[in-house]
């Protein structure tokens, strides 16, 4: 049981939890639980830990079909800039290993933000806190969790 599963119980959040085999040569990790889950891409939420210039961090949560636009989650975080976090640090602060990175049940509680996105649709997909394993929810209840604000992150959807 992942932190992520221990704090839905805790909350009473419903959720469904969806297990596949990792591929341990792959790299897009979000694309593959779409893939070997029979899911479209823009339902499938990927996690992502940046850095703002403030030196704080923040999350964002956005489909895995799209790319993140700093720009927009700096603005959002009311920062000036925002880079991707060194994957050492993402780890020591998620308590989570790259690709296994879930929204919920961070060591560490950071500011989120979810990509507005995720309100088209009655349940989305993120990690459960290892590679793997999805964890289907309401993004409403995600995004009250993670006391987190819907906003547009991507760079561009895909088709």
């Amino acid at each position: 049981m992942t932190p992520a599963i221990v704090q839905l119980n805790k909350a009473a959040i419903p959720y469904t939890l969806h297990e596949y085999v990792h591929d341990p040569a792959t790299q897009a990790y979000g694309q593959e639980a779409a893939d070997k889950l029979g899911l479209p891409a823009v339902r499938v939420f990927k996690t992502l830990v940046v850095q703002l210039d403030t030196a704080a961090l923040a999350v964002a949560v956005v489909p895995v079909a799209a790319m993140l636009n700093l720009k927009s989650l700096a603005r959002a975080a009311g920062a000036k800039k925002a880079g991707m976090a060194d994957k050492t640090l993402v780890s020591r602060t998620t308590g989570y290993v790259l690709g296994g990175v879930s929204p919920l049940g961070q060591k560490k509680r950071l500011p989120s933000y979810i990509d507005h996105s995720a309100q088209d649709f009655s349940t989305i997909f993120v990690s459960a806190g290892r590679r793997g394993l999805q964890l289907e929810l309401d993004p409403h209840a995600l995004a009250h969790l993670l006391q987190a604000r819907f906003v547009p992150l991507c760079a561009e959807q895909a088709p």
